[in-house]
This record gives structure tokens, C-alpha cells and sequence, in this order.
């Protein structure tokens, strides 16, 4: 790997030669700007104002912009001149616990090397000193014009350095958190704790870029002419009030079916309640009945009915009403008790028939026998 800065850490009186080397690169994927028109390449040239002629790298210094526009040169020699003690030296100004800084002064990474066979005896002193105490070192450098701050911390077998912010570049959260008063239940906490356990730990080495493999297949596909088609959007649930413990049982439950699990009601706080749809009673027809009443009209009745409805339907009679009223009464309660009802009815009306029939044989024969009797 190619170094970008040569200097030496300075461990009190020890002094240990070293390369810096950036520890991370960057696979994100870079565009050019085109002529939409004609695909030509669109480049930005340095562009002196006053006489508006492009300058090359080497004709262009620094300056500082004053509040009313002036601008004052600063060349090299002058940054060169200041008393810098950490212009070329990583200097350690002391060692803490690595809790102590806060990942917000995080910044860019490297790895420090020893430079040369000399250097490999106090680099290697420093690296086991910082394993044995379990601490960070805290140290300045300078780095790209400007002094910066850093902590050196043990990755395998080298000693790795961080960029730190300086504490007044972190800017203080105000505003940030939510204004209104909310109150979290021990419910919904155990519920987070149960989604936090069933996520688990994971391997950051499998963790990658999706969308940077994306954009790597939409490239290739359009490099080969094939056609794309757009990925359907995903569902991010913005702006919708949500059931905070639905939504995390749901979630403890998309984990484990994720993972190969079989989720169950008692690990997220109860059973799932099965819903049916509820169904409405079926209509009752009615049955419409016919019979003959003894005075020879025909009624048609409605099985299933009311009483109000049977009364409304029944013929205004003289001998049949307590019966056909008694048969309607036990109708009403049960189909037992209706069909002894028409049973009973029915006999009445036969024994009425009987003696209308015995009547009408009777007054046949005594006019018979009146007849004789006149004859002779």
C-alpha cells in the first residue's frame, strides 16, 4: 500500500519513524456529467475572474477571504514558518479508556507503519504497551495544511489511527430530540427486547453494498443493450400511525420466520386470536297451508308465523274457534304440540260431520213416517 505521509510518533523521549497509509478505500461508483443533447463529456476548467483566461494547477495559490471580500495570500512559506511541533510527528499527549471517546469525533481511518528495521522495536514496544493496558492513545499530527486530532488503537498486529474531530466541531443536538412528552410501556419495551433477540448478532464480513451491485447490473445491462425494468418500490411506511405493539410483534415475527424459526404466541407476549367472519341468520319462509273449514270455506295460512298473523288469516267461525285457537296456541310453541293440535281439530270437525249427518237422518225418517201416517 502507498504511503500518504512519512513522519514519526513521538512516545515521550522515544521516537518511532512511520508511514501512514489509509486503511479504507471507497467502492462507491462515480458519474460523469454529460451534454444530454449529445452525450459529450461536461468538465469544470479554472476560470481566473478577472481576466476570465483558464490557469493551471501551477499558477493557482491559497488566500483567505476576508468579511468584505478582500482576499489576503497565504503562500507555503508562511504555514511552513509557524511553530507547528507536530508538522511531520504524530505526538502523544495521553492514553484513556476507548469508552472515553465519542464515536460522533469519529473520522477517517489508517494504519500506522514502521519505517524501516530501526523502527520496529519501539513500534512493536508501543503496540503491546497499549494491548496490556487496554487504553487509546490521544495524539495530534498534522495533516493537508491544518493540525488534527487522533487516537492510535491496536488492529491485529498494527496500530491503527483515527481521525478525530476536535470536541467544538461537534455541534450540540438541540432541537433534535422529539418535544412532546411520551410515555414507553413495559410491554412495548419487553417487546423491543424480544425483536433485539431474535435479531441477534451478525457477522459484519457478510455485510455488503446491495445497491452498489445494482447499480454494477444496470450498467452491464445497458452496456449489452438489454432492457431494464424498474424494481418495484418498496413499501416504507412513511406517515402512517401505526400500532406500536402490532407492528412489533409483527416484526419479532418476520425475524424469526427470516431465520428458520417457528414463532409462537408466548415468546411475543400472547396468542394469536384466529377471526371468523360472523354470519347472519338465515331468513325463515313461511309455509302456506290450506284447509277446509267445516262451513266449506277454504283458508290459506302462513306456517311460522305469529299469532296476530294467525288470527288475521283465521275465518270468523262459530264452533271451530276455541279448537283452531287451541291448534295455533300449540303451533306456536312446538311442532309436537301442532301436529296433536291438527289431529284434535280433525276429529272435532269429523264428529261434527257424524252428527250433522245423524241430524239430517233423523228428520228424513220421522218425515217418512209422517207421511204414512197422513196416508192411512
Amino acid at each position: 500500500m502507498r504511503s500518504i505521509w512519512n513522519g514519526a510518533i513521538s512516545f515521550g523521549l522515544v521516537s518511532i519513524p512511520i508511514k501512514l497509509v489509509n486503511a479504507t478505500e471507497n467502492h462507491s461508483i462515480s458519474f460523469r456529467q454529460i451534454h444530454l443533447a449529445d452525450g459529450g463529456r461536461i468538465r469544470y476548467r479554472k476560470v481566473c475572474e478577472l481576466d476570465e483566461q483558464e490557469v493551471t494547477t501551477a499558477e493557482i495559490g491559497k488566500a483567505y477571504e476576508d468579511a468584505d471580500g478582500t482576499m489576503i495570500p497565504i503562500t507555503d512559506d508562511d504555514l511552513a514558518s509557524l511553530p507547528l511541533p507536530t508538522a511531520r510527528t504524530i505526538e502523544i499527549v495521553a492514553f484513556v479508556p476507548a469508552d472515553e471517546i465519542d464515536p460522533l469525533q469519529m473520522d477517517a481511518a489508517y494504519y500506522l507503519s514502521a519505517n524501516g528495521v530501526p523502527a520496529a522495536k519501539p513500534y512493536t514496544l508501543l503496540r503491546e504497551a497499549l494491548k496490556r493496558s487496554q487504553k487509546v492513545a490521544v495524539a495530534k499530527y498534522a495533516l493537508r495544511g491544518r493540525e488534527r486530532l487522533g487516537m492510535l488503537r491496536v488492529v491485529d498486529d498494527v496500530i491503527a489511527m483515527h481521525g478525530l474531530l476536535w470536541p467544538d466541531e461537534i455541534r450540540a443536538p438541540e432541537g433534535v430530540a422529539p418535544e412532546t412528552d411520551v410515555t414507553v410501556r413495559d410491554a412495548e419495551l419487553d417487546l423491543a427486547d424480544a425483536l433485539m433477540d431474535t435479531l441477534g448478532e451478525v457477522d459484519m464480513d457478510t455485510l455488503h453494498d446491495d445497491y452498489r451491485e445494482a447499480v454494477e447490473e444496470l450498467i452491464a445491462a445497458k452496456a449489452s443493450g438489454e432492457a431494464t425494468e424498474p424494481a418495484a418500490a418498496a413499501d416504507s411506511g412513511g406517515g402512517k400511525v401505526i400500532d406500536l405493539i402490532a407492528a412489533l410483534e409483527n416484526s419479532v415475527r418476520a425475524a424469526k420466520k427470516s431465520r428458520g424459526e417457528e414463532g409462537d404466541g408466548e415468546e411475543t407476549g400472547g396468542e394469536v386470536a384466529e377471526v371468523h367472519p360472523i354470519r347472519k341468520p338465515a331468513r325463515k319462509t313461511a309455509q302456506k297451508t290450506t284447509h277446509r273449514t267445516p262451513t266449506g270455506k277454504t283458508v290459506t295460512r302462513s306456517g311460522g308465523g305469529t299469532a296476530s298473523t294467525a288470527k288475521k288469516s283465521a275465518p270468523k267461525t262459530t264452533g271451530a274457534k276455541k279448537s283452531t285457537a287451541t291448534a295455533k296456541k300449540a303451533s306456536a310453541q312446538s311442532p309436537t304440540k301442532k301436529t296433536a293440535a291438527k289431529k284434535t281439530a280433525a276429529k272435532s270437525t269429523a264428529a261434527k260431520k257424524t252428527a250433522s249427518s245423524s241430524r239430517s237422518t233423523t228428520k228424513k225418517a220421522e218425515g217418512t213416517s209422517s207421511r204414512k201416517r197422513a196416508s192411512a
